[in-house]
Formats: structure tokens, C-alpha cells, sequence
């Protein structure tokens, strides 16, 4: 069992699931937590504030199960 549970969703955000679309550049990030206090969605914007992407996170018992980039 991992020491830290967040590792899942490091590694995603280290990965190429995060990788803007060729010409743009991240600027901002914005999260949205479940009741439990887990990352549900965290969008991904540029600089003129227009969203890139979104990471979606699906969880069982406590564990990141999945992410789907839309």
C-alpha cells in the first residue's frame, strides 16, 4: 500500500495526460473536491484564461482508480 495516497495523481500531472495541446502552455490550475475532501476534477487553463482540459478522477475505497482527460 502506498505511504502516500496522493502518488496516483503526482504521477499523472508529471505524465503526458497533462501535456497542453501543441502551441499552448498551462497558466492556472483549478481544483474541485468531493465531500470526502478528494480531488474530483482539476482543470488546466492558459493564459487568456481559456480551459485546455480537464482531469477527472474516480476513486474506489479511497485509492485514485482511474483519470479521464476531456
Amino acid at each position: 500500500m502506498s505511504v502516500w495516497g496522493g502518488e496516483s495523481i503526482h504521477d499523472a500531472i508529471l505524465s503526458a495526460l497533462t501535456s497542453p495541446p501543441t502551441g499552448r502552455k498551462v497558466n492556472k490550475l483549478a481544483f474541485t473536491y468531493n465531500g470526502d475532501g478528494s480531488i474530483n476534477t482539476i482543470q488546466f487553463f492558459d493564459m487568456k484564461n481559456n480551459l485546455l482540459f480537464t482531469l477527472t478522477f474516480s476513486y474506489s475505497a479511497g485509492s485514485v482508480v482511474s483519470i479521464t482527460r476531456s
